[in-house]
């Protein structure tokens, strides 16, 4: 059984539960996905499957190689391509087709994806750092302080925290609650926030 999904980020909303407490979900279609190659752990190693979502146009311009993949397979290319794990010993071929309903409401999974980028931060937004007094004259608000000796070791460590881009990381939350399963339109409404922006590309996988 394949243990994961590709999905895109919706949006965020409100719902209740069983007992009636409101809580904030992030809604992400999940799929339709085809698997279009499968990975084993005799030829590549680890037992994966690489999955291709259906949503959107198809890609204008495939090279020949991405073409022999999903013809292979015998299903049409698509934009988007993700690998999951596969349970050992599952019975997963190209050309099978992966929805959401291999979740179940109730059930905790993780969420990989990208988070929103923030441009270029000073080291208090970046790395939390407390900062100076805030009372006229101190001069040191949100300075980031000393970075390194000056008679030795006379230069700054590589990995020194300092201001610069923030965001744009492969982020992976865990333990994130499955709250409903819509399988007629292809969403998941998962509990809390997810990484990403709006259209924002997600990896859901089992555990």
């Amino acid at each position: 059984m394949v243990q994961g999904i590709l999905a895109k980020k919706v949006g965020m909303t409100q719902v209740f539960d069983d007992s009636g407490e409101l809580i904030a979900v992030t809604v992400v279609q999940a799929g339709p996905c085809v698997v279009v190659l499968r990975r084993t752990s005799e030829t590549d190693g680890h037992d994966a499957a690489q999955l291709g979502l259906v949503a959107g146009k198809p890609p204008r311009r495939v090279s020949k190689a991405v073409q022999g993949s999903f013809a292979k397979a015998g299903v049409p290319p698509t934009r988007i391509l993700g690998e999951v794990p596969v349970a050992e010993g599952s019975e997963v071929k190209p050309g099978d087709t992966v929805l959401c309903d291999i979740f179940a409401a109730g059930e905790v999974i993780r969420v990989v994806g990208t988070s929103k980028g923030k441009g270029f931060q000073g080291a208090v937004k970046r790395h939390h750092f407390r900062g100076g007094a805030a009372s006229h004259g101190s001069m040191f608000h949100r300075a980031p302080g000393g970075i390194g000796p000056s008679a030795y070791p006379s230069r700054v460590f590589p990995g020194t925290r300092m201001a610069g881009r923030m965001g744009v990381d492969k982020t992976t939350l865990k333990h994130v609650k499955v709250v409903k399963v819509d399988l007629d339109r292809n969403l998941l409404f998962l509990q809390g926030a997810v990484p990403g922006g709006r259209n924002a590309l997600l990896r859901l996988v089992k555990g």
